[in-house]
């Protein structure tokens, strides 16, 4: 009996020493929920100085404050053994429209402090953020706003936890030179709104806030977001549009052309050169290169110059030759038939290889001796009369009239 007697007092004096270094403990003091819709951060603040030289940890619980009327009630922990003065709640499963009791103790060289408690409510304390975004469109001289809704922790609207959001709208006329108007609000539960009480052809900003009309909160205001309103477009600016757009259409297809002449001109003159006179041929300008003809060819062949009969002798009858070129062409037609030609108006005469030449000039000569050398050089110089040079073709001349 006695010995259990002590063993109680042990105990009691075990217990009240740990309770009086739970009470030296000191715990943290300003906490603080940290929101914006459905993020939620505890923050709070310790003397460092209480603790020395040593480093404290802080462990965070929560609890429903349904479970706070049961004699155990059930707390989570979220933060254990934190050494940060903060700690997040947003995974950790609290219902929007739910009420929790939040604590936060003191943890150093094995002492804990007192439990230091925050009461939470998170549709009545959470904050509510602007709306995610905010598109300006022009349909003539109307506005529209096109609203995206605030966004939760899910990348959901706030709408399944707020369902009488609405939205705060001021717009105004954008400053011109120093003027401008006085802003007008105007609010709406939908994500589009028209504004058909602005100025055509005038410049406004927007800037929309979130609002919840339940417990009256309020976001903050969106950046100014400006745009220009439209109308009717007169028909000077129309026909000036015209005639630029022409202008540059000209203009366009006279580049284009001018372009490809251009390029057309440098491939050729790159592929197809011009074939241009050497250098020293250009020293002489009315010189000009001519057929060189070796002396070998000028004494195998004689010019040979044809003439009608009516020119040479007009005096004689065209019926009646003469003696001397009756007998020529008797020879002429002679040879033309030993030779096997079957042209009747071409004669031949030819030499053989001893040089025997062609006795036509001679025959013209005898049939009237007064047409001399020159005047055979003057009728062949005439464009009526047909020469033909003399061909060598084993030692016959043919010759057409």
């Amino acid at each position: 009996m006695l010995a259990f007697v002590r063993l109680c007092l042990l105990f009691v004096c075990l217990k009240g020493s740990a309770v009086a270094a739970e009470a030296e403990l000191t715990p943290p003091d300003d906490l603080f929920m940290l929101t914006l819709n459905t993020n939620y951060t505890l923050t709070w603040d310790w003397d460092q100085s209480a603790a020395g030289s040593d480093s404290a940890t802080f462990t965070v619980q929560y609890a429903g404050n349904h479970q706070l009327k049961k004699k155990n009630p059930k707390w989570t922990t979220v933060c254990p053994e934190t050494s940060g003065r903060s700690c997040d709640l947003t995974w950790s499963g609290l219902n929007y429209l739910g009420v929790y009791s939040v604590r936060v103790q003191t943890n150093l060289n094995g002492s804990h402090s007192v439990w230091k408690y925050l009461s939470f409510s998170p549709d009545k304390d959470a904050a509510i953020g602007p709306p995610s975004k905010v598109r300006l469109g022009v349909s003539g001289s109307t506005l529209d706003i096109f609203i995206t809704d605030p966004q939760n922790s899910s990348n959901s609207s706030m709408k399944e936890q707020l369902h009488k959001l609405t939205y705060d709208i001021v717009y105004w006329e954008q400053p011109e030179y120093g003027k401008g108007s006085m802003p007008e609000t105007t609010t709406t539960e939908t994500n589009i709104l028209t504004l058909s009480s602005v100025k055509p052809w005038t410049r406004y900003c927007v800037q929309i806030r979130s609002r919840d009309d339940f417990y009256n909160k309020t976001s903050t205001f969106t950046a100014p977001l400006c745009t220009q309103t439209e109308g009717v477009v007169p028909w000077w600016k129309i026909f000036l549009y015209f005639l630029l757009s022409l202008v540059s259409c000209f203009l366009t297809v006279l580049l284009f052309l001018y372009g490809g002449h251009y390029c057309i001109q440098k491939c050729k003159a790159t592929f197809l050169p011009n074939e241009k006179l050497p250098s020293y041929i250009k020293q002489h300008d009315r010189d000009y290169p001519c057929l060189i003809v070796s002396d070998c060819e000028l004494d195998l062949c004689e010019p040979v110059i044809v003439c009608p009969e009516s020119v040479i002798n007009p005096a004689v009858d065209s019926a009646a030759p003469p003696a001397g070129l009756d007998q020529d062409r008797s020879s002429r037609h002679s040879r033309q038939n030993s030779s096997s030609s079957g042209d009747s108006g071409v004669y031949s005469a030819g030499g053989n290889s001893g040089g025997l030449q062609p006795k036509v000039a001679s025959t013209f000569t005898d049939v009237n001796p007064g047409f001399g050398s020159e005047k055979l050089n003057m009728l062949s110089m005439n464009s009526e009369f047909k020469v033909f040079p003399a061909v060598p073709d084993e030692g016959v001349v043919d010759m057409e009239v």
